[in-house]
């Protein structure tokens, strides 16, 4: 027998298991590679791609506005963010003249606590923060529409700076393709009307409000949702991009530097070359975690790793769901969206009135239809049964209800590995 540990909010579950019946899909090189130093990430400042270096950038006495994802992503900002504000001011930017913008969305505001956590004491103390709000329209500013009829509403901080950098890391995202790049300005800092119809362009209405052909994870070719956000971010014409890939603990393993085009493009390159895990076919049992803390700090963030857990799992398998959702849904009006009887009413109704987290509930409700879901969390029983899926408080609880036969995948890192089956492979094994 072996065993692993699987994270947890801020703690874990201890699962043991016959090598013969579970396999585990995991990065493994990521767990013997040592975190970059600061010396390191600063040589890669020194090398963007495709870009001038910041010294023939920035010049003396400009503003700068960095923008810095929000507590929901494990993104090494604590560093990074100390190591450029230190370069900005020995290149002449004032402290005055610089400043952070926290790029969330839809999410909630940033807590005092989550500030020192991400930016360090150092920084929060010294250089002055903003908060985005995307309900706030007296915020924005408009950029009229794209081809596409969306509109383009952005903080208005971003036009009142010289010089925006752009910090964050890159994962898989489930409609988007991939985290990271244009992101931190659309949907990051657009306004809710704006982050509602890039949206929802991932699903396609002519074809009964299924998924959008081209949208999905690890794509950026032919993706509807990246190339509209990409379009949007490209009225800031951001000076320069920072993005990080992180490790379990958060270390920064790649740092990517440059335009913000480029550099984004060959980081999502190169994680998806990482982070993709080949199997011989689906199984009838799969195990994820999410990752623990943050990045099941809720059930809409939690679904992230749902979705991959979904790549390896057999039809009308089950799948075990680790998430302990410590801030509830993400959104209080979330379980609204359960009232529909499947996927397809919800879809007609996100067509009617579409909503972004209604999204979300269609994408996991389409998941409850084609899994058994046992979610191990804190949920209240009654709400995550209304979710049709199936309520334990331990990972033993939810085992005692799957076939103690079936073969199956065990992913401790959930979002950060996405499953492809080999060609020609697509059978239970």
């Amino acid at each position: 027998m072996s065993n692993i540990k699987l994270k947890y909010g801020k703690s874990d579950f201890s699962f043991h298991y016959a090598e013969d019946r579970f396999s585990v899909l995991e990065n493994v090189n990521a767990a013997s590679e040592q975190a970059l130093s600061d010396v390191e990430i600063g040589a890669e400042l020194d090398q963007p791609i495709d870009s001038q270096p910041l010294e023939e950038i920035i010049s003396p006495n400009e503003t700068v506005l960095v923008v810095v994802s929000d507590a929901t992503r494990q993104t090494g900002s604590a560093t990074v963010v100390n190591l450029l504000v230190r370069r900005l001011i020995q290149l002449g930017v004032a402290p005055y003249d610089l400043r952070i913008i926290f790029a969330t969305g839809i999410h909630r505001k940033v807590t005092p606590v989550e500030k020192e956590n991400l930016l360090t004491s150092f920084i929060t103390q010294r250089i002055k923060i903003l908060d985005h709000n995307a309900r706030d329209t007296a915020q924005h500013v408009s950029f009229g529409m794209t081809t596409r009829g969306t509109p383009i509403e952005l903080n208005r901080a971003l036009t009142e700076h010289d010089h925006i950098i752009l910090t964050g890391a890159v994962g898989f995202h489930y409609f988007a393709g991939f985290t990271g790049g244009r992101k931190s300005i659309c949907p990051g800092l657009a306004s809710e009307r704006t982050i509602a119809a890039t949206h929802l362009l991932a699903l396609d209405f002519e074809q009964g409000g299924k998924r959008r052909a081209g949208v999905g994870a690890g794509r950026l070719d032919g993706n509807l949702v990246h190339e509209e956000c990409e379009r949007i971010a490209a009225e800031i014409a951001p000076s320069f991009l920072i993005n990080t890939v992180t490790n379990e603990r958060g270390g920064i393993m790649r740092v990517y530097c440059g335009d913000w085009r480029a550099a984004h493009r060959r980081a999502c390159a190169e994680y998806a070359d990482e982070h993709v895990a080949r199997i011989n076919g689906k199984r009838s049992v799969v195990i994820v975690s999410c990752g623990g803390t943050p990045y099941d700090v809720n059930l809409i963030q939690a679904h992230k790793a749902l979705e991959m857990g979904a790549l390896a799992c057999a039809e009308g398998g089950e799948i075990v769901l680790l998430a302990e959702c410590a801030e509830g849904f993400g959104r209080d009006d979330f379980l609204k969206w359960f009232d529909a009887k499947d996927s397809n009413e919800l879809g007609a109704r996100l067509r009617e009135s579409y909503e972004v987290t209604g999204q979300t509930a269609w994408a996991l409700m389409t998941k409850t239809e084609r899994f058994r879901v046992h979610l191990v969390s804190n949920l209240n029983d009654e709400d995550v049964r209304r979710m049709n899926m199936f309520p334990a408080r331990t990972l033993d609880e939810a085992m005692q209800r799957v076939d103690s036969t079936a073969a199956g995948y065990v992913m401790p890192r959930g979002a950060a590995l996405m499953p492809f089956v080999r060609e020609g492979e697509n059978t239970d094994v």
